[in-house]
């Protein structure tokens, strides 16, 4: 029995690894979009600087020296760690002047946290306490991953668009943190079950949300638009209105005038 659950909590934790790819491949499609156009628009940077924070304490928790039988967990998040770097720094090029420098504070005190946990558990920490303070950052930036796009599911459900909430970006947290929650009972380890139980709550959520407003895509922008070329065309047709009042008052005049003329040489 037990040689079985070992296969299924590496079987599940190579699910884990390859739905976890996906979730950080996801953000590609959002990434070209603001490449392209050259700004972050209305897409929020906290959900990669999360994603980041989690990367780091992932990758460290992962470690042999610190919890055994997780190195699938740190393979993971070092190639998460890599990508979600590279968002946040496409994400500080094009984002405005007041966002880049929220995002690099920000970015600031997550290396800087992390370093200080890392540093103390090599040093003053071994054993289960060393295990316990990583375990703890990892589930808390665990959970605060996942809790971070709750400000654009906040953002659907006021403007009843998904435009800026991705579905495969959604569906890919719902497939991960169910993987990496199975992967954590097999292994009965309640830092990796309970953040990502939680993430497989949330992304239910947003899938349900995505299943609602699916059909809303852009239509407050496509609303403006219209909106706009009818107010073009109202102010095109009051201008061809006044030119037409205004030549046909010219030639009243012009007439009144020839009226006149005939009349005094008369």
């Amino acid at each position: 029995m037990g040689h079985v659950i070992k296969i299924l909590h590496t079987t599940f934790g190579l699910f884990g690894n390859v739905f976890g790819i996906l979730l950080f491949l996801a953000p590609l499609i959002t990434f070209k979009r603001i490449i392209m156009k050259r700004s972050t628009e209305k897409f929020s940077g906290v959900p990669y600087l999360m994603s980041l924070f989690n990367c780091l304490f992932s990758a460290w928790y992962g470690l042999p020296f610190v919890s055994a039988n997780n190195t699938l967990l740190t393979v993971l998040a070092s190639i998460g760690g890599g990508l979600e770097a590279i968002y946040v720094l496409i994400f500080l090029i094009f984002a405005p002047k007041r966002e880049k420098i929220k995002m690099s504070g920000t970015l600031f005190v997550v290396l800087s946290i992390f370093s200080i946990v890392a540093l103390v558990s090599v040093l003053t920490l071994h054993g289960n306490k060393r295990k316990l303070l990583c375990g703890l950052a990892f589930a808390i930036t665990c959970i605060m991953m996942f809790a971070a796009p709750l400000t654009v599911m906040r953002q659907v459900i006021k403007s009843k668009s998904v435009e800026y909430m991705p579905f495969f970006l959604s569906l890919s947290v719902f497939n991960s943190s169910t993987s990496w929650a199975i992967y954590g009972l097999l292994g009965k380890d309640p830092f990796i079950i309970v953040p990502n139980a939680i993430g497989t709550l949330l992304g239910s959520v947003q899938l349900i949300l995505y299943a609602i407003y699916r059909d809303n895509k852009g239509e407050g922008k496509k609303d403006e638009m219209n909106g706009s070329i009818e107010t073009g065309l109202g102010k095109f047709q009051e201008k061809k209105l006044d030119c037409v009042e205004n030549e046909m008052q010219k030639n009243i005049t012009e007439k009144n005038m020839e009226a006149n003329k005939m009349d005094y040489e008369l």
